[in-house]
């Protein structure tokens, strides 16, 4: 028998909680979450939320912002929607126990890259760990809630109509796989920046959701455009951690190691220039250089404020013998956050009747071809919220959460015998993604990308099929998934936008179009790819 509620929401960051929060209103919710339930990207975003609150801003202006920042692909009926949502939704969480810092009696807001104003209200340095306490807290306390922790989403369960009822899940202790119905599945499992070798996010970021909704008939949109972060810490004992833009933005310089700064060679903005700028500026002193890093410098600061202001990076520094007050912090870009993803509408559907996506799994138009920062917490709530308006107005259907699919079946498959190939297929495509796929490409680094890509996808495939499924196996099969269909994304796009640059297009199209890729389009590319021998270097 297949486990059943009203509503299935795969993921527990701040669109997935705060959307199960609110469908309990209207049903029973399952929650499937494939580590602890805080264990996603939203508990470690350090900067904050973005919304206009101050007297001396306006919706026009963080409208802007956006459009300015998304490089002109930007969906602006969905920036507007989204804006002018945004102080309703942090009214919201504040009502939910979400405590923002305060300067006095004031939210205290902070200022971001690409922003014209003050407007990130934040909970010091852990605005995510802050707001991902309280939304689960609330979550955990709901008597139509249950949560399947420890519990990783294997494919999408549809019937002969192609209606999404649920999903196949593995209890990542037992390996014991099941069937979860619905009445709808809200996939808000986050990005995939471990499809990249070096990335500020947590190991559960392998793009499940969005390569479970590809393989169902949903369409990809803009996977090309991956925002590289451009200060996470250079450092052998940690290796994704992110420095909050919030640095930059409190005046932080970006300094080569002979004290040199650079940024305004780049854009008037300086530090404060959009992250794509930003990022492929220090990529470009790395290479010009030969150095390993560059710095971000915050000695102009008292030890006072940089404790009190960012206390978590500045203990987390300290424990690595970093002392930020007294001396710069190596700093490098790494793989951040996905603006493209599963194509949704503004009530967050998907092309696949049933089936919703929100936040980093989502391309909602909002982010364009590089996310504005802060924006992303911003979208998750917004979003959330518009699921739960439209499962309202269609009402609760327990007939739908009542379909009972085929067991899972897995055939004539073994045990696998060679786990090996997991880690060493694994490393190959982080690796391969890095060098060919990143900051700056070439249609010869991409040719060769999908070249090798065809090979290892052969490989996973007969893997899958072969072998009885493991955690690691689902992982590896879905970062196969998103990293073909972030290179025949980018082989697509024949111009330089936002986060895609390279150098055989290096101008921007007069047109601005999104690039909407169907799974049929990618299997294509592959196929049509010359075999690559070899692994990347």
């Amino acid at each position: 028998m297949s486990q059943q509620s009203d509503y299935l929401v795969v993921g527990s960051g701040i669109a997935g909680l705060l959307s199960a929060l609110k469908l309990a209103e209207l049903g029973s919710v399952t929650i499937v979450t494939k580590k602890e339930a805080a264990e996603s990207n939203t508990n470690y975003a350090q900067g904050g939320i973005a919304a206009v609150t101050a007297a001396t801003d306006s919706f026009e202006s963080h409208v802007r912002d956006t459009l300015v920042s998304g490089a002109g692909l930007c969906d602006e009926k969905i920036v507007r929607l989204t804006v002018s949502e945004a102080p309703e939704r942090i009214r919201e969480l504040q009502d939910i126990g979400v405590s923002f810092s305060k300067k006095g009696a004031a939210i205290d807001l902070g200022l971001e890259g690409g922003h014209s104003h003050r407007r990130i209200l934040h909970c010091g340095d852990l605005t995510g760990r802050e707001i991902e306490r309280a939304v689960l807290a609330s979550c955990r306390g709901h008597k139509n809630i249950r949560f399947f922790e420890n519990h990783i989403a294997v494919n999408l369960i549809q019937d002969g109509q192609g209606r999404c009822r649920g999903a196949y899940v593995m209890d990542r202790k037992t390996s014991r796989i099941q069937a979860f119905t619905a009445s709808a599945v809200v996939l808000a499992s986050g990005g995939a920046g471990k499809v990249y070798l070096y990335t500020t996010n947590p190991d559960i970021a392998t793009g499940d959701g969005m390569a479970m909704a590809f393989r169902a008939g949903a369409a990809l949109s803009n996977m090309e455009f991956v925002q590289f972060h451009p200060t996470c810490l250079h450092h052998p004992k940690a290796r994704s951690f992110l420095l909050s833009e919030a640095l930059r933005g409190e005046g932080g310089r970006l300094i080569l190691s002979d004290g040199t700064a650079f940024m305004k060679k780049y854009s008037a903005q300086g530090e404060l220039a959009p992250r794509d700028i930003v990022a492929r500026a220090i990529d470009a002193e790395m290479k010009r250089t030969g150095d390993d890093c560059v710095y971000l410098d915050m000695t102009h600061k008292p030890r006072e404020y940089l404790s009190s202001r960012f206390p978590h990076i500045y203990e987390r520094l300290s424990s690595l013998g970093i002392d930020m007050a007294k001396e710069p912090i190596p700093v490098v870009p790494a793989a951040h956050y996905f603006c493209g993803g599963v194509r949704v509408d503004e009530w967050a559907q998907t092309g696949i009747p049933g089936l919703f996506a929100l936040g980093e799994t989502s391309c909602t138009g909002l982010h364009g071809a590089n996310r504005l920062a802060s924006n992303s917490l911003l979208e998750g709530c917004v979003f959330a919220h518009r699921v739960f308006l439209k499962l309202k107005e269609r009402g609760r259907k327990p007939e739908l959460s009542a379909y009972e699919p085929p067991a899972w079946n897995p055939g004539r498959a073994e045990p696998m015998d060679e786990a090996v190939m997991i880690s060493h297929n694994w490393d190959e495509i982080r690796r391969l993604m890095w060098n060919y796929v990143g900051i700056v490409r070439t249609d010869k680094r991409l040719e060769r990308a999908l070249g090798r890509l065809r090979l290892l996808k052969q490989e996973i495939d007969r893997y899958y099929w072969d072998f009885i499924l493991t955690p690691d196996l689902i992982e590896l099969r879905n970062l196969a998934e998103i990293a073909a269909a972030v290179v025949v994304s980018a082989m697509r796009r024949k111009e330089s936008r936002g986060l895609h640059c390279t150098l055989d297009y290096p101008n921007t199209s007069a047109v601005a179009r999104d690039t909407v890729l169907m799974r049929e389009d990618a299997l294509k590319a592959l196929e049509a790819a010359p075999a690559a021998t070899g692994q990347a270097s």
